[in-house]
C-alpha cells in the first residue's frame, strides 16, 4: 500500500478519529500532549505536520506508537512477515503495560536480536 493510495486517511485525520474515540476534548488532548490547542487543530486539519516529539507524545497520549500512527496513514508498511512481527505485535497489544513500557520492551527485543545478529556475523567471519 502506497501513500499516493487517496484511500489512506491523513495523519492528522487518524489522530482526530483516535482522539474523538478516547472521548477526549481537543482542549483537554492538547493540554496532555503538551501542545497548544490551534497547534493541535492545524496538526488535525493536516496544515502542520508535527515534530517527532509531538507525535510520540500524541501517540503516548493515544496509548499507541508513532510507528502505528504512520503505519495507519500509509507512510511505512508493516512488515508482518518478518520473524519478530508476532513478538513486537504481542508487546504492542500488551495493555497491561504502559506506552513507554512497551516501547522500552520493543526496543530493549530489537537491541537483543542485533546484538546476536552482530554475534553470529563475527562468529562466521571468524570460520
Amino acid at each position: 500500500m502506497s501513500r499516493s493510495d487517496q484511500s489512506l486517511p491523513s495523519l492528522g485525520a487518524i489522530i482526530r478519529k483516535q482522539r474523538e474515540l478516547a472521548a477526549l476534548p481537543m482542549r483537554q488532548f492538547a493540554a496532555a500532549v503538551g501542545i497548544s490547542n490551534p497547534y493541535l487543530s492545524q496538526i488535525e486539519r493536516g496544515l502542520r505536520a508535527p515534530s517527532d516529539a509531538v507525535l510520540n507524545a500524541i501517540a503516548e497520549s493515544l496509548k499507541t506508537t508513532a510507528d502505528s500512527l504512520y503505519a495507519e496513514a500509509g507512510f511505512v508498511e508493516p512488515d508482518d512477515t518478518s520473524p519478530d512481527a508476532g513478538v513486537l505485535h504481542a508487546i504492542e497489544a500488551a495493555e497491561e503495560l504502559t506506552t513507554p513500557q512497551r516501547r522500552a520492551l520493543a526496543e530493549i527485543y530489537r537491541a537483543f536480536v542485533d546484538a546476536n545478529a552482530v554475534r553470529r556475523a563475527r562468529s562466521a567471519a571468524r570460520s
